[in-house]
């Protein structure tokens, strides 16, 4: 099936892309576009999404690399994010996918959908850059059904004092490359203090350096 996405061409009125210049607005998505690709992230990417279903928000939607591993239950993903060269590199996945795509060019604090309104909520890759990720917390938790559950896996804060203070040292480099990512980011606590009840949890050091790979996946309701 085909589905053509909407509001790609454009970008409305009133909504501003995450970060300034050339860089941040046009070469970084190409850039993650290819790093958040890799057969390794791929595999993340399928096992964070395994038990996703029905009416889905997916909060950093990117370039969509998820859409290729959602499940069959899934009936619908609503797309956030505001990079609109994002949505242009995602054409294809959404031309692919075998569900509908809504893309909605906003931040993930700004969430216009009414409350209770999706079974999922998925976020990969995301809460690192979300400058007020607190406030999108807050958004994913309104806007989920009662039921329903936020699936998510980040890399963040590892529990090692020596890999912390490299994450702390290097968290600067990391916003000014990576389009505001942080490294030191204690997903878990995070994700709690916004009320969140965690179902699942898995916290590991994938692979390539401790400093960038310490990852918490799992689910919360």
């Amino acid at each position: 099936m085909h589905h053509a996405p909407q509001e790609i061409d454009s970008q409305p009125a009133g909504v501003k892309i995450h970060g300034m210049g050339l860089y941040d607005e046009h070469i970084l998505p190409r850039i993650l576009n290819v790093v958040m690709g890799t057969a390794d992230i791929r595999e993340e990417r399928k096992k964070c999404l395994a038990e996703v279903t029905g009416d889905v928000l997916e909060v950093g939607f990117g370039s969509g690399l998820n859409l290729p591993h959602y499940p069959a239950g899934v009936k619908k993903v609503v797309a956030v994010d505001p990079s609109v060269v994002g949505a242009k590199l995602a054409r294809k996945r959404v031309e692919e996918a075998p569900f509908p795509v809504e893309y909605l060019p906003l931040k993930g604090e700004e969430i216009s959908a009414p409350d209770a309104s999706f079974d999922s909520v998925v976020s990969t890759f995301t809460l690192c850059t979300i400058p007020d990720v607190t406030a999108a917390l807050g958004q994913i938790r309104r806007v989920l059904k009662p039921g329903g559950r936020f699936f998510f896996v980040e890399h963040g804060r590892s529990p090692e004092p020596s890999v912390q203070r490299w994450q702390d040292r290097l968290n600067g480099v990391e916003q000014f490359l990576a389009g505001g990512c942080n490294f030191n980011r204690n997903m878990e606590q995070l994700i709690t203090a916004a009320g969140f009840q965690l179902v699942t949890l898995e916290k590991y050091y994938a692979k390539g350096p401790k400093v960038a790979t310490y990852f918490y996946r799992g689910s919360a309701k």
